[in-house]
């Protein structure tokens, strides 16, 4: 049957079941979140009163930081009520998610009360983490039981990607494949098909790794400032490594799930690994539980003088005390590497203790989720996606086993004490050297039972640039093209942070060219954290330290020229971001064809967070769409105001949505795709769309009104009132007025039409000023000093 979701029911309003709905809300669904009626209004009329808890429940998530949501107008479409009142109204759901309280009993009564008021065939599941989901459905109607299912979001689920899929033996194998589909499509969620056992597979996999490394620091003397050193971003791991992530997780409930898989799981072959130590029971017992305690491994204080200073715990004298910058040669050596790979052979290598740490941290690892199929999932590649889209891993435990290579590593593995089951040794003696296998772009897995390499189901909707190495087509030092297939191709690059520099120029020219030779069009996207943290801010120094200004105004023309190309080549250029896209990164993105932006874009002009203007266009493209966004019922000057605040603000986007509300993104033109790793496939899909719908070559523009003196006035009025308000340093205030006097389109007399190679010059003139005030140079000294991108 043909199913569509238009009315989702989120029973329970908790920090999940808030967020939950927030979320579905945000991807354009009806939401009705329900939850108890308060004790002290059970016999009151007042319905305010009635659903005051989850009426504030839904306003702390919507005031939360980071929001839940992608623009605060889908808060309008979230309904709120109570399981007494309002339970009769899940009958219009087309899909009803439970997010109460984790007790089998309670999650019974309220499954009991759905079963009265569900029109059959909707869908109903459970995002618990921990209780078996088959236990839920006994008692529960036919038609109930082949429609449920498990459905864990984690924490926070619009930034979290995992949705784990969890099926019972009743549940209707159209129901997973659609919950499969749709929670990838419509959700932006790595869904991931799990077994029903304790704590599924991401959990189960990611409690047993913190719990590990407990046991390592305890072996090994290293404090908890050394393992957060240790297991952060140098590894691929999130900046929290791992005794932050417990304080934000809650140590009670790391204990909780730790306890669950110890008393659940007697068959596993670590099941002493989740014993908690006496240091982590005594913490309990002291309610020192993490962030929601407000101490846990951590302890937020002030200092002597006022500041704020984090203290961390002494796991051995059980007293918190100052935070230690760790110190190991083998962190040290590979810091400078830009490549994860590479830095974890060095560090896995290493002959210091952090060296020792590494390799019984990754052959604990690879041996415990080999040893975890086929019991929590048939599939490997599974295990790697919950790890990755869960926990925030880079790279997953199967895929690192196969980049410090496979055989080897097992060798050392056994060498070391750790085992493996016998179909890894099977593997190896079949011939069979990697988990993984790339073939024309393809990605394979190694199967099990079948004992050979399957397509991962679903890679036709996914598109992973550093796969195509094979089908390179021209690359520099920092950049690679490559041929996407259907006559398209592909371009990335790899800096620091992403940034633009003369290389990535050099190589959006190139491909470009090569797109007008031979192919269909261009698609620019990245698998880096980010799509791009700007221009390299670092040569604009160098040049403007050394007084270069011919050769920084001509890096300045190649940059303006070279965002000129992607707007006016003769093949359609198609820009998929994510992350970060900032400055020049942004600039690139107003140049495209089409923007197909991840949902989790954070877009914006920030150059005057240095004391610049945008100097690669975006100056230029802002004064443009105000000019065409002029309406005769209103003052011309309002949009030309919006548009210059949104850059004298150095106003980032918190999401792909408000760029569009912003004006970066175009409506109706550009698109948001919620799934970040469908993003480059819908890309390439709307570049052959424009070239097959007969692709013509834009016109440059000869006919942008400026305001000249009428709107420079009003700006500069609005600039001198925050100047003496104290909103503004004299320094803001003239960078302020350089950009005013670009959008303009400088000092005339009346209003004016203008070509765009005008207000380019225009923009860039200013640029080159600005980069000789001092004031200027010492912002973009202490961005750099800092390693962060620019930010207001």
């Amino acid at each position: 049957m043909k199913r569509t979701i238009k009315k989702v029911a989120v029973l329970g309003s908790g920090v999940m079941g808030s967020r939950i709905a927030c979320h579905f809300a945000g991807v354009g669904l009806q939401v009705l979140l329900l939850d108890m009626v308060p004790k002290e209004a059970q016999e009151s009329a007042d319905k305010a009163a009635r659903n005051k808890l989850v009426n504030d429940t839904l306003q702390a998530a919507l005031k939360s930081n980071p929001s839940p949501v992608y623009s605060k107008e889908v808060a309008k479409r979230i309904n709120t009520g109570n399981f007494t009142d309002n339970m009769k109204d899940i009958a219009t759901a087309d899909w009803i998610i439970e997010v109460v309280v984790e007790r089998l009993d309670i999650k019974q009564q309220i499954f009991e009360q759905v079963e009265r008021y569900r029109k059959p065939g909707t869908l109903i599941s459970s995002n618990t983490s921990g209780i078996p989901i088959h236990m839920m459905a006994e008692g529960r109607s036919q038609d109930f039981k082949e429609h449920f299912c498990g459905t864990h979001f984690f924490n926070p689920p619009r930034y979290l990607r995992l949705l784990e899929i969890i099926p019972t033996p009743h549940t209707k194998k159209e129901v997973v494949d659609f919950l499969m589909q749709y929670g990838s499509l419509q959700l932006g969620k790595t869904t991931v098909l799990c077994k029903d056992t304790p704590a599924f597979i991401a959990n189960r996999v990611g409690v047993y790794g913190i719990m590990a490394i407990f046991g390592l620091a305890d072996k090994l003397g290293l404090t908890i400032d050394d393992i957060d050193a240790l297991t952060g971003p140098v590894i691929g791991r999130p900046k929290s490594a791992t005794f932050r992530t417990a304080d934000v997780v809650g140590i009670d409930t790391l204990v909780k799930v730790a306890r669950g898989v110890a008393e659940n799981c007697p068959g596993d072959e670590q099941n002493i690994v989740f014993t908690i130590p006496a240091w982590l029971e005594q913490m309990v017992t002291n309610k020192w539980l993490g962030d929601k305690s407000s101490q846990g491994f951590f302890k937020k204080t002030k200092g002597p003088m006022g500041e704020k200073e984090i203290l961390t715990l002494n796991l051995s004298t059980m007293e918190y005390g100052p935070r230690q910058k760790p110190k190991f040669a083998s962190l040290e050596a590979a810091k400078p590497v830009d490549d994860l790979k590479t830095r974890l052979k060095i560090l896995v290598s290493g002959t210091d203790k952090a060296g020792e740490f590494y390799r019984h941290f990754h052959y604990g690892l690879f041996s415990y989720v080999a040893h975890r199929l086929p019991e929590i999932s048939d599939e490997l590649y599974r295990i790697d996606d919950a790890m990755m889209a869960g926990f925030g891993w880079e790279i997953g435990a199967f895929e690192s086993w196969d980049e410090l290579g496979l055989s080897k590593t097992l060798a050392r593995m056994q060498e070391a004490g750790y085992t493996v089951p016998a179909w890894v040794e099977e593997m190896l003696a079949a011939g069979h050297t990697s988990f993984y296998k790339l073939e024309n772009g393809k990605r394979f897995f190694y199967d099990i039972p079948t004992k050979s390499y399957l397509l991962i189901p679903g890679g036709e909707a996914f598109i992973v640039m550093k796969h195509f190495e094979g089908q390179t087509v021209w690359k520099n030092a920092a950049c690679r093209a490559y041929h996407l297939g259907d006559d398209v191709i592909g371009l990335e690059w790899s800096t620091k942070m992403n940034s633009i520099g003369g290389e990535v120029l050099e190589g959006i020219q190139r491909s470009i060219t090569l797109a007008e030779e031979k192919y269909k069009g261009l698609v620019i996207a990245n698998e880096g954290a980010n799509f791009s943290a700007g221009a390299n801010v670092g040569m604009i120094f160098m040049l403007a330290i050394e007084q270069e200004y011919d050769e920084l105004d001509m890096a300045i023309r190649q940059f303006q020229q070279s965002m000129m190309r992607a707007r006016y080549s003769s093949v359609p250029v198609v820009v998929a971001p994510h992350g970060l896209s900032l400055g020049g990164g942004c600039e690139l993105n107003l140049h495209a064809d089409k923007i197909c932006a991840a949902a989790e874009t954070y877009i914006g002009l920030v150059e005057l967070g240095v004391g610049l203007i945008p100097g690669g266009g975006g100056t230029k493209e802002f004064a443009l769409r105000a000019a065409d966004e002029m309406h005769e019922d209103e003052p011309e000057t309002i949009t030309l105001k919006n548009r210059f605040l949104s850059i004298a603000t150095a106003k980032v986007a918190t999401s792909a949505q408000e760029g569009m509300e912003m004006g970066i993104l175009r409506k109706g033109k550009d698109e948001i795709v919620l799934n970040q790793g469908r993003r480059i496939v819908e890309a390439k899909r709307s570049v052959l769309e424009l070239y097959d719908s007969g692709y013509i070559t834009p016109i440059q523009r000869t006919d942008i009104k400026v305001m000249g003196r009428s709107g420079l006035g009003t700006l500069l009025t609005g600039i001198n009132g925050m100047l003496r308000a104290n909103y503004a340093t004299e320094h803001d205030a003239l960078v302020a007025r350089k950009l005013a006097y670009v959008m303009c389109g400088g000092d005339l007399s009346e209003p004016t039409l203008v070509s765009e190679q005008y207000l380019l010059d225009l923009e860039r003139e200013a640029f080159l000023s600005l980069c000789g005030e001092r004031k200027s140079l010492e912002r973009i000294q202490s961005v750099l000093k800092s390693g962060k991108p620019i930010r207001n």
